[in-house]
């Protein structure tokens, strides 16, 4: 943990100049009860322009589900992934997407190849989560279970961390990046609940939270030690 930041829901890993973020969901809000329209889609370009100009990666990887699940693409959400990677590479930044299992129609709307799963000179995997990757690696970070934890009451986004998680190497499972996913409440949650198969266990699991308010990361000991104490 002490070579990646966290920050609004997103990892950067300086060693590499990659920042990650998985689960945007984007067209979720096409498809939502909700009468007003949400402005997810503007929100989610502001956040990744905000964290482009804090970190300045020269990679940008989405971790799967950049989409939602549709039969067919919304011309909004068409032109929402159009704005989302050409501001990328107008800011430098080689935009990379990672198929999701949400992800059935992304190659209608992404103009560059798609990947199952990438590897970084670091020896970081990155891939969904909802199955195991062919490559291997030295850490892996994932997405697709949208880890939450409530702490006094606030139910917060979070990242999760596990030293030896994978194939006896780290594990990192990211949060959802956008925020219209309520996320998967750590707390009360069973052992094996999780859904992705690189996660064995969820009582190994290291929650880590942003606290947008202090400008820091929040670092709690392994959720079998610390779920007593919630």
């Amino acid at each position: 943990m002490d070579d990646i930041a966290f920050r609004d829901r997103a990892v950067y890993l300086p060693a590499t100049e990659t920042l990650v973020v998985a689960d945007l969901h984007i067209g979720r809000e096409a498809v939502s009860n909700v009468a007003v329209p949400l402005g997810e889609s503007t929100a989610l370009l502001d956040r990744l322009a905000d964290l482009r100009a804090t970190f300045k990666p020269t990679r940008i990887v989405f971790a799967g589900d950049l989409l939602h699940s549709f039969s067919t693409i919304p011309k909004r959400v068409e032109q929402t992934v159009g704005e989302l990677y050409q501001q990328c590479v107008d800011d430098g930044v080689d935009p990379v997407a990672i198929e999701g299992n949400h992800d059935r129609l992304l190659d209608a709307v992404w103009p560059a190849p798609i990947e199952s799963a990438v590897k970084l000179a670091d020896g970081t995997v990155i891939c969904h989560g909802h199955e195991e990757p062919d490559l291997q690696g030295s850490r892996y970070l994932i997405g697709h279970d949208h880890p939450a934890i409530t702490i006094e009451g606030v139910k917060r986004p979070c990242l999760c961390v596990d030293p030896t998680g994978y194939h006896e190497s780290e594990l990192v499972v990211l949060p959802a990046f956008t925020r219209l996913a309520g996320g998967v409440e750590l707390n009360r949650l069973r052992g094996d609940a999780l859904l992705s198969p690189l996660v064995s266990s969820a009582e190994t699991l290291q929650p880590v939270v942003w606290d947008a308010d202090a400008e820091q990361t929040l670092q709690f000991p392994p959720l079998g030690e610390f779920r007593r104490l919630l």
